[in-house]
């Protein structure tokens, strides 16, 4: 089981907008494939990058205004947000070196 936090509709805004901290979201579904193969990249990310980043889960299914809003066409979809705003994306299965690669810059 996943020790990363989920965030919903309702916890959302708190959670992500509003951290003072980046947000990396992992935008999720139980029944993906490439999203359980991404699982364990995210959760060393998040061991890795503690009080630099939070990271957290969406389930699309269970959030779906919030996966339109950010328009989220396809899953595992990380967006990291700043300040509340969306800064980078990537879709797809990527491996460890490429999402340290295009997150790392927005690390304090």
């Amino acid at each position: 089981m996943s020790s990363i936090q989920h965030v919903t509709e309702d916890t959302f805004q708190e959670t992500v907008l509003d951290s003072t901290l980046p947000v990396l979201v992992d935008f999720t579904a139980v029944w993906c494939g490439p999203c359980k193969m991404l699982e364990p990249v995210v959760e060393e990310l998040s061991a890795e990058w503690q009080d630099k980043v939070n990271v957290v889960k969406l389930d699309v299914d269970h959030n779906q205004s919030v996966a339109m809003k950010y328009m989220v066409m396809g899953v595992p979809t990380l967006i990291l947000f700043q300040d509340g705003e969306p800064k980078e994306r990537l879709t797809g299965y990527k491996p460890k070196k490429h999402i340290v690669k295009k997150i790392s810059p927005y690390l304090k």
